[in-house]
C-alpha cells in the first residue's frame, strides 16, 4: 500500500513539475512575443567596381544622389532587359532631374560581362544607366552587401545565371529605402524617385 501511495505521489509530482515547466515556457514565449526586438536588415555598403567606360566607381561617388541598383547579366533573356527598359523609362520621365540621380546595373556574371560587353549592352537603354563589373570576389562582395542571390546554372550550351530580380532604391546617403516598384505608371514611379532628389 505504501509503495502504491509513493508511486501515486511520484506521478503527481512529475505531472505538476511538467505542468509548471510548460507554464513557464508559455510565459517566456508570450513575454518574447509581446515585446519583439526590431531588427533592420542592412542592405548596401561599400564597393569598388568598374563601369562600362573602364572607370572605377565606388559607393562614395554616389553620395549626394539617390540611386537605383539592379543586379543582372547581359546574356539574360527576359527579366534583365525588361527591367532595364522600365528603369530607362523612369529616367526619361524625370527629364532634366535624371542628371541628379543614378541607376546602376551590376553584373552577376563577371566572367562574360567585361566593361566592353556592358557598354555594348547598355547602348540600348537610357544613357544615365551605369553598368558595373569587377572580378568574381568583388561581385560576390557587393552581392552579399545587397543580399542578392546568384548562381551559375549549366546549360547544354554554356550557362545562364539565376539571380535576385529586385530594384533597390537607395537615398542620397547610400542608405536602403525600399524595393523600387516598376509595376506602376511610369510617371508615378518617376514622382516617387523625385522625392529623394
Amino acid at each position: 500500500m505504501r509503495a502504491r501511495n509513493s508511486r501515486i505521489l511520484l506521478m503527481a509530482a512529475a505531472f505538476l513539475a511538467g505542468l509548471a515547466l510548460c507554464f513557464g515556457v508559455v510565459l517566456i514565449v508570450a513575454g518574447r512575443l509581446s515585446s519583439p526586438v526590431a531588427q533592420v536588415a542592412t542592405v548596401g555598403g561599400p564597393f569598388k567596381l568598374t563601369d562600362q567606360n573602364g572607370q572605377v566607381v565606388t559607393d562614395q561617388d554616389l553620395k549626394g544622389h539617390p540611386f537605383l541598383v539592379f543586379f543582372g547579366f547581359t546574356h539574360c533573356p527576359d527579366v534583365c532587359p525588361t527591367t532595364l527598359f522600365e528603369v530607362s523609362e523612369v529616367l526619361r520621365a524625370l527629364g532634366p532631374d535624371a542628371d541628379r540621380t543614378r541607376a546602376l546595373f551590376i553584373t552577376v556574371d563577371p566572367e562574360r560581362d567585361t566593361p566592353a560587353a556592358m557598354k555594348d549592352y547598355l547602348s540600348s537603354f537610357d544613357s544615365h544607366l551605369s553598368g558595373l563589373t569587377g572580378d568574381a570576389a568583388e561581385i560576390a562582395a557587393v552581392a552579399k552587401a545587397y543580399r542578392v542571390y546568384f548562381k551559375k546554372v549549366p546549360l547544354e550550351q554554356g550557362y545562364t545565371m539565376d539571380h535576385t530580380a529586385l530594384v533597390y532604391l537607395m537615398d542620397k546617403t547610400g542608405r536602403f529605402v525600399s524595393p523600387f516598384n516598376l509595376k506602376r505608371p511610369t510617371d508615378a514611379a518617376a514622382a516617387d524617385l523625385r522625392r529623394y532628389l
